[in-house]
This record gives structure tokens, C-alpha cells and sequence, in this order.
């Protein structure tokens, strides 16, 4: 028997975590994608800002009993394990074209570290973590981005891969990349088109914010 998920949708998600909020930031992701799921501790927060989330996914040692009792039992999804983040619950129990992630980048950086291995470990979630400044994805394959020349792309292994890269002012081809290896900090665009090819899904690309745009029409091209 197939395992049902908590949230089955065809319209995009944003995902809110109880890390940093930035109050623009959540309103650009519902613009483009209004179903608004949260992790545990981002209940405060979208309680905070009015929202109500349509489900609660987390273990809920990040969330106190008053906001539990503000939001509806039924949206209230409790996983009782330890061996797991709240961030990385939520991705193995959403499907959706896409997903769109704040709250969970600043404040802790062992909190951070795991949204990326939890990126790495789902490779089938179309998932874009936004922070205050950046983007980040995983490059599961290929990606062609429509960015303007100059643009900052910086591009992280989160595992052994070897990747290509086009458009890019300092290119290359079927580069060896490790996290104690080779990476690709502060590379920038030097054609309006940029591909990025990789040999795992191990590669972490990173993009300013204000390119949001451009790496949801990557996704709905791929």
C-alpha cells in the first residue's frame, strides 16, 4: 500500500519555518504560490503576520500549546520522531509542482546546514529555499536559467558530482566538485542564458532573491 502524504495539491506551496521571517519575502512567495504549509515553529509566525496554514507539519517541540489551540485540529500533522528535521518531514510529505521555503535560513547555522542535506536527500522536490539576500535549489539534472549579464551565480556541491556550466564568465566543462574539493563561489553571468548540468543531484545552486522569477521558469521548462 502507497503511503498518502499530508498534502497532495496541484497548485505550488509555500513552506514558512520558525527561523527568520522577512514580511516581504513571505509575501512574494504566496503571491506566487498561496498554499501556505508551515514546520513546527513557523506557526508562530504565520499566526503573527494573520495567516492561518493549511497544514502543521512537525514534531512540535518548536510550538507552544496557545498556538496549537489557534489553529484547527484537522490541519495539525504530528510526527513523533527524532531522527529527522522538521524541514525534511515536510518535503516527504508534500507533493506539489513546486515549493517555495523562508524561515529556515539565519539565526542557527546547524539548522541551516540541514535544509541543505534535506535539499540533497529529496531530489524529486522542486524546492527553492529563500533567505534575506538568496535563493538556493538543488540542480537535480540540468537547469537553464534566463539571467541578466552580470548576474551573481555561485554554485555548491553538497556531494561528489562533476558538473558543466555555460554562460558563465568563468565556464567549464565536466569539472570534478566536492565539498572539501572544488566549488563555484561568486562566478557571474556572461550570456542571458545560463545551463548548468551536473552527474548527481548534489549541486546547490545559489542566486540573488531578486531572480526568483527566472528559476521558477527554469522549472517549468525541465
Amino acid at each position: 500500500m502507497l503511503k498518502s502524504l499530508i498534502v497532495d495539491t496541484n497548485g505550488p506551496i509555500t513552506l514558512l519555518g520558525g527561523s527568520r521571517v522577512e514580511v516581504g519575502v513571505v509575501d512574494r512567495a504566496l503571491g506566487l504560490a498561496p498554499n501556505l504549509v508551515v514546520a513546527d515553529g513557523g506557526a508562530q509566525a504565520a499566526l503573527d503576520l494573520g495567516l492561518m496554514p493549511q497544514a502543521v507539519i512537525g514534531d512540535f517541540d518548536s510550538v507552544d500549546a496557545n498556538t496549537i489551540a489557534q489553529i484547527p485540529p484537522e490541519r495539525l500533522f504530528r510526527i513523533n520522531e527524532q531522527d529527522s528535521t522538521d524541514f525534511d518531514k515536510c518535503l516527504r510529505n508534500i507533493a506539489a509542482p513546486y515549493i517555495l521555503a523562508h524561515g529556515f535560513t539565519g539565526r542557527r547555522l546547524d539548522h541551516e546546514l540541514a535544509v541543505y542535506n534535506a535539499l540533497a536527500r529529496h531530489p524529486d522536490q522542486r524546492c527553492v529555499v529563500l533567505g534575506e539576500v538568496d535563493l538556493c535549489f538543488l540542480v537535480t539534472r540540468q537547469v537553464r536559467l534566463k539571467l541578466p549579464i552580470g548576474t551573481r551565480v555561485s554554485l555548491f556541491p553538497i556531494g561528489t558530482c562533476q558538473a558543466s556550466a555555460t554562460g558563465l564568465r568563468w565556464s567549464f566543462q565536466d569539472m570534478a566538485m566536492a565539498p572539501d574539493g572544488k566549488i563555484g563561489t561568486s562566478n557571474e553571468a556572461s550570456d542571458e542564458e545560463v545551463t548548468v548540468q551536473t552527474t548527481a543531484p548534489k549541486l546547490l545552486m545559489i542566486l540573488p532573491l531578486a531572480h526568483l522569477d527566472a528559476v521558477i521558469a527554469a522549472f517549468d521548462t525541465t
